[in-house]
């Protein structure tokens, strides 16, 4: 059941975000739009509330309730981020906004170590929210697959570290210039 609420949530998620931002740029509904947009939180409120109440009505932990703690921590850390992406693109295809130049050097780079510390926000409140369910719960048998989590926390954080160092030791370069066909 918590991975068809996870599933659920992420397409809820994307839903609220296109629609909220069509209403914005289609339908010119500003107001609107940000109503929307403000349910993509409510939404996350939602999974931790279902698989808090899964779990304390009872259920035993499975790696599902791991997913869903990372994709919580994802959403708070990434959300914003995401939800700029979306508008820049929106913006550019719908109101005629200039679209975003790609980084590259050390911008490329300082973007990568501001990932870092975003996926530290996420592990972190996945973190949280896992100790929390361990905590509430009060029953080891019923809640060991969560512990295992917490290592996979540990590598999610470990490979964007390593990428933000590759990006720093070796910063992306621009796109080659195509030559102007004669």
């Amino acid at each position: 059941m918590i991975l068809a609420a996870i599933i659920a949530c992420e397409i809820g998620f994307w839903l609220a975000l296109v629609a909220g931002l069509s209403l914005r740029y289609i339908a010119r509904k500003p107001r609107l739009g940000v109503a929307l947009l403000i349910a993509a939180p409510v939404i996350d409120l939602v999974l931790l509330a279902l698989v808090a109440v899964d779990l304390i009505g009872g259920g035993t932990a499975s790696w599902h309730h791991g997913l869903a703690a990372l994709y919580i921590g994802i959403s708070v850390a990434y959300g914003h981020r995401m939800i700029a992406w979306l508008d820049a693109k929106f913006a550019t295809r719908f109101d005629g906004a200039p679209p975003r130049a790609p980084l590259t050097g050390w911008a490329y780079t300082a973007a990568c170590w501001k990932d870092v510390v975003r996926t530290l926000l996420a592990a972190a409140i996945a973190a949280g929210i896992l100790g929390g369910l361990i905590l509430v719960v009060g029953d080891p048998a019923r809640t060991e697959q969560l512990l295992g989590f917490f290592r996979i926390l540990g590598i999610i954080v470990a490979i964007d570290l390593i990428w933000a160092i590759s990006y720093t030791l070796w910063p992306k370069k621009p796109a080659a210039q195509a030559a102007p066909v004669r």
